[in-house]
């Protein structure tokens, strides 16, 4: 699990290859798996697959523009309704987030992490765009597919940002 951590990186470029349904099965449950403040679970995801609402993305999101070649994307959403302590679904969402970067990087495949909270303008385009009901927030975002890029390994590792105890 330590290797798929240290060397998971952001893909945004991907092959037009479709991602099977057990693979995106195993990606929600690694999802679902997530830390939630007071177990809440707020999460709520929509699975993009339609071409049509693929190539529409980058016209709400400047900074979606590899949606045009992903087969699949992620749409991670908080419903407030589950919140049981308040301010905490986006990190619950970031945590399902991040399971979601992991798990699809150990089937082989790619994505990369598209912000959408704490945007207004882009949280009320999705939110039109997908239909979504007043209690639920979209948060984030996430391209899925087989990369079509490669990247070197980037060692984040700084001693400089340990401290112990005290900054």
């Amino acid at each position: 699990m330590l290797q798929t951590i240290l060397t998971r990186i952001s893909i945004r470029r991907y092959k037009n290859t479709p991602i099977c349904d057990k693979d995106i099965e195993d990606i929600l449950k690694a999802a679902m798996a997530a830390p939630s403040a007071g177990n809440s679970q707020p999460w709520e995801f929509i699975i993009i697959k339609e071409r049509e609402l693929l190539n529409k993305i980058p016209n709400i999101h400047p900074h979606a523009q590899m949606l045009l070649q992903a087969p699949l994307a992620i749409l991670i959403c908080a419903d407030l309704t589950r919140e049981k302590y308040e301010g905490r679904w986006m990190l619950d969402c970031s945590a399902a987030s991040q399971n979601i970067l992991l798990s699809v990087h150990s089937k082989g495949l790619g994505a990369v992490w598209v912000g959408i909270y704490p945007d207004e303008s882009r949280m009320n385009s999705f939110s039109e765009m997908f239909n979504l009901p007043d209690n639920i927030k979209p948060v984030s975002l996430i391209p899925i597919g087989y990369p079509d890029e490669t990247k070197p390994f980037s060692n984040r590792f700084d001693t400089n940002k340990i401290h112990y105890n005290k900054f």
